[in-house]
């Protein structure tokens, strides 16, 4: 039962993270119809501000002071990956609406971009950022079941993030305009909504919420110019599996990846396990091509 236990709370937490990454993919992805293959460059980009506000703190502040890093980090992680995304959607991706392999190509190509940046920057080793005290604690709740306080805290952050998006999408103005565009951009346009402001508006808070993916992972493993890659397949499948535009579909669809892979490679390894939930996920869209909950178009 206590190993049952550590499992599940190992796929919640992992559930947790793609949560926070898929977030932004899913309203984008079903807002735009844009493949963005960068979307992974924004978790990275958010893990290195957790790194560089990390190394200010060490630096120019007392010791006392330095677990405050985190929260700030928090902060400029989601401003600096949603500034990057306010950019390139001005620029870029506002000339990709309706062309999936167009955007696929350019946002791969963006996503080269931004490893190679990254490298010369930073360099190519992984780098490490540490924790604040309080997240290296654990709470023992039975026997040997101790739960780290590092994937607690981050299951806080998906909560708070997911709850933000639903008070977002359906407790205010730009919520409504951005599920009208999402239903029908023609006619939400003829009722005087900035369909151009929506798409930047939104694309910004989707690339936000990767960098905070991307701050939360520092507190769990190294950080490289690769970090994003790791995850951006998981991510896709998440918005695939849960169905774009859809907020309950990501939570549902982090939840089935995200638990059933951990369970997998518990049972098996950690390749096989990746191999049979890729298998789920082509089962399962079989019967639910669209995922879960599919945001329906009204023409």
């Amino acid at each position: 039962m206590e190993l049952f236990l550590m499992q599940l709370f190992n796929g919640i937490s992992v559930s947790s993270i793609l949560l926070l990454a898929a977030l932004g993919l899913a309203i984008t992805f079903g807002l735009m119809g844009v493949i963005n293959m960068a979307h992974g460059e924004f978790i990275m980009i958010g893990a290195y501000t957790a790194y560089v506000v990390q190394n200010i703190f060490q630096a120019y502040f007392p010791s006392q002071v330095f677990d405050v890093y985190c929260i700030v980090a928090i902060i400029l992680s989601f401003l600096a990956a949603a500034s990057l995304g306010y950019v390139l959607e001005r620029l870029v991706i506002c000339r990709l609406y309706g062309r999936a392999a167009d955007s696929l190509l350019v946002t791969w190509g963006i996503s080269l971009i931004l490893q190679q940046a990254a490298r010369s920057i930073f360099g190519s080793p992984n780098v490490g950022v540490k924790a604040p005290a309080f997240l290296e604690r654990t709470i023992r709740i039975s026997g040997m079941v101790a739960l780290p306080m590092k994937r607690i805290f981050i299951l806080l952050i998906a909560v708070c993030c997911l709850t933000g998006v639903y008070v977002l999408m359906y407790k205010t103005r730009q919520g409504r305009n951005i599920r009208a565009v999402m239903q029908n951009r023609e006619m939400a346009a003829s009722l005087g909504v900035n369909t151009k402001r929506i798409d930047s508006m939104t694309f910004a808070i989707g690339s936000g919420l990767a960098g905070l993916a991307g701050c939360a992972l520092t507190w769990i493993g190294a950080i490289g110019p690769t970090l994003g890659t790791n995850y951006i397949v998981d991510t896709f499948m998440t918005v695939v599996v849960g169905g774009a535009g859809s907020i309950l579909g990501s939570v549902l669809g982090a939840g089935f990846i995200g638990i059933g892979q951990t369970a997998f490679e518990f049972l098996t390894s950690a390749s096989i396990g990746k191999v049979l939930i890729f298998a789920c996920v082509i089962v399962l869209l079989q019967f639910r091509p669209k995922g879960i909950f599919a945001v329906q178009n009204r023409a």
